[in-house]
């Protein structure tokens, strides 16, 4: 009987379920979305922002994703999703799929059948979310835990008046050896500067919070009204107060916010970028960005707000206990530990690292390689030594160690999969060195740990993650700063490889976008399908400094070079550019007396100069003295 009664539940919700249709082209058009600068970015189907996705569980999605540039190539990730026997629409190019080349299409088809919440998707390649290739992605819950009126979704970026191809040549330059990241010029709320948000009286509104930016953290701040806490990247936690709450680039929160019963007056809603994650904070960038929560359009809106103390008192997210209690993996099977280092190779560019290896795609997907060699699947060989692949078996718990060896704080992300967050270090930024994580130190592991897919981690800190490794996928871990993505801070973990192959089955499709875009489907990272152990031509990073050589070192030593020689060529031309004038200046200088005694001085010169005359030498002369009178001579 119970049986019948789940058998009977499963094909009621299998028969509610929809499926959502999207024809998207990218392009681009020119917009001004803090309003202040129009630039081009990238729309879809001719229009800017991108459109929102909501679904319900359960289903499906079926996106044709047309590439209407005529010079890049282009992918699509879900963010939050687990895809599970779905990893080929998981987005990453060169991980879980070939990148779409101009006038192609893909299909990205995938059922959500056991997550709720707040998402997004963004463009995966070449940091295009930037230039507003992102939406939000909602999937609705049928039977949320916590109670409210109305739902608003509310998105959160910085934004810049470049577009990141420009930005990115500047960034990844021998002339940025530091790495400083490109500074935004403003905040957006929901692609807008400045954004109302009209609201009821004595009303609860859902508000999902999405940071769908790039780079810099931001802290929100409501005048005079309390977020409440209900969820976490697409995982509901117990409810938790806060005046304000710390978002980085790609996390999300889902607040419960009740509005007053007073219509008299309007409130500020606030943004406030983190500027300890500027290397400099230009005079002309404003920090604080106002919106409105707006009551009555009668009332006046609020004066511009300004919140200098927000580092002291918001929220540490750590302390969120999820709703469903689940308990601390208590040990681990496997564990990984990375460094974060930030250093310079030998082409003198700032990368960013693992461990010492920086990121660098393979010459083949990696899911081909999964999907076309066999058993050696399993040996992480065969993904190459730049894509930094860890090959994890079903169902071992995997325990990450992250010791940020860099004095900036960095937001991470794992692809298919919610963690736990089993401990994080303080910010120990003001320490001579980093602090990195010592296993054998007492600390206290939460009962029910904290659960979400991007954590931040302290400037010169650590954090310790823990998951489980069931579900079979080629998963990204990167940092979700998408400069130090592009540097090549991230890794990847491939997950029960030989499950996927069980479980998956490469589309027709998905071939056919790695044909026209003249990529091989099968193979190692090097494209070689006949010894799988054979990287020969792989993609790999840039060789290492000289010994005794730092990239500041090599660019001063080019800047001296350089302003050396072109020293010296300004000094000589300058010097020689009016000597035929020399001497009419120097006479200028000269009173009378001082003129004629140069000038006798300057025909003894001449005189005692001149060779004695010979013949040749007189016919000269006498030739000189005839034109002179109007005569001719000839000579014999």
């Amino acid at each position: 009987m119970r049986l019948s009664l789940v058998s009977s539940a499963f094909f009621a919700a299998a028969a509610l379920a929809e499926t959502h249709v999207f024809n998207w082209t990218t392009g681009w058009v020119n917009a001004n979305p803090d309003g202040t600068y129009e630039r081009p970015v990238i729309s879809c189907n001719g229009e800017f922002p991108w459109p929102d996705i909501r679904v319900n569980k359960g289903d499906r999605v079926e996106l044709y994703l047309t590439n209407g540039f005529t010079d890049a190539n282009t992918t699509l990730h879900f963010h939050g999703l687990f895809q599970e026997h779905s990893t080929q629409m998981d987005g990453p190019p060169l991980l879980t799929q070939c990148p779409i080349a101009p006038g192609d299409t893909m299909l990205y088809n995938f059922t959500v059948p056991d997550q709720v919440g707040s998402f997004w998707y963004h463009s995966h390649t070449s940091g295009q979310y930037m230039d507003g290739m992102r939406g939000t992605f909602v999937i609705e819950d049928p039977d949320p835990p916590y109670e409210w009126d109305e739902e608003v979704v509310i998105s959160l970026t910085e934004w810049y008046h470049d577009d990141v191809n420009t930005l990115t040549s500047s960034f990844l330059n021998v002339y940025n050896p530091t790495g400083a990241e490109p500074i935004p010029q403003n905040l957006l709320m929901n692609n807008t500067r400045n954004n109302t948000w009209h609201v009821k009286p004595d009303t609860t509104y859902l508000v999902r919070l999405i940071n769908i930016g790039g780079f810099v953290s931001q802290y929100l701040y409501m005048e005079d009204h309390t977020f409440t806490i209900i969820a976490v990247d697409g995982v509901y936690v117990e409810k938790n107060e806060t005046d304000e709450i710390y978002i980085t680039v790609a996390q999300r929160y889902d607040v419960l916010i009740h509005t007053k019963n007073d219509t008299s007056r309007n409130y500020a809603f606030m943004q406030k970028f983190d500027e300890t994650m500027l290397d400099t904070t230009p005079d002309d960038l404003v920090l604080n960005a106002t919106n409105y929560i707006v009551y009555n359009d009668s009332a006046d809106l609020p004066d511009e707000y300004t919140i200098d103390n927000y580092d002291t008192a918001y929220f540490d997210d750590f302390y969120l206990v999820p709703l469903d209690k689940k308990e601390a993996y208590d040990s681990y099977d496997y564990q990984v530990t990375l460094d974060v280092v930030m250093d310079n190779l030998g082409n003198g560019v700032n990368y960013a690292f693992f461990s010492g290896v920086s990121y660098v795609a393979p010459v083949v997907p990696a899911l081909a390689t999964v999907m076309s060699a066999g058993e050696n699947a399993t040996d992480a060989t065969v993904y190459g030594t730049n894509t930094h692949s860890i090959v994890l078996q079903k169902d071992e718990i995997v325990e990450i160690v992250l010791n940020n060896q860099d004095t900036g704080k960095h937001p991470f992300h794992l692809h298919g999969h919610v963690f736990q967050v089993i401990e994080r270090g303080p910010d120990y930024s003001d320490e001579a060195s980093p602090i990195s994580y010592n296993e054998s130190a007492p600390y206290d592991v939460p009962e029910y740990p904290m659960q979400r897919d991007v954590l931040y981690v302290q400037p010169q800190s650590y954090f310790v993650i823990r998951f489980k490794a069931d579900n079979p996928g080629v998963w990204f871990f990167h940092c979700h700063i998408e400069w130090h993505l592009i540097q090549g801070l991230a890794m990847v973990f491939i997950e029960d490889p030989l499950g996927i192959q069980a479980n998956e089955t490469l589309t027709d499709n998905w071939k056919q976008v790695c044909e026209n875009v003249n990529m091989s489907y099968v193979g190692n990272a090097a494209g070689n399908d006949k010894d799988f152990f054979d990287l020969t031509g792989q993609n790999v990073q840039e060789k290492a400094l000289p010994a005794g050589f730092t990239a500041r070192g090599i660019v001063a030593l080019v800047f001296s070079a350089v302003s050396g020689v072109v020293g010296i060529i300004v000094i000589g031309w300058y010097g020689m550019s009016d000597i035929p004038n020399l001497e009419k200046r120097v006479l200028a200088g000269l009173n009378p007396d001082e003129r004629a005694a140069f000038l006798a001085e300057d025909d003894n010169d001449e005189a005692e100069d001149e060779p004695e005359a010979t013949e040749d030498t007189e016919e000269g002369e006498s030739a000189k003295l005839a034109a002179k009178e109007g005569t001719t001579q000839v000579s014999n």
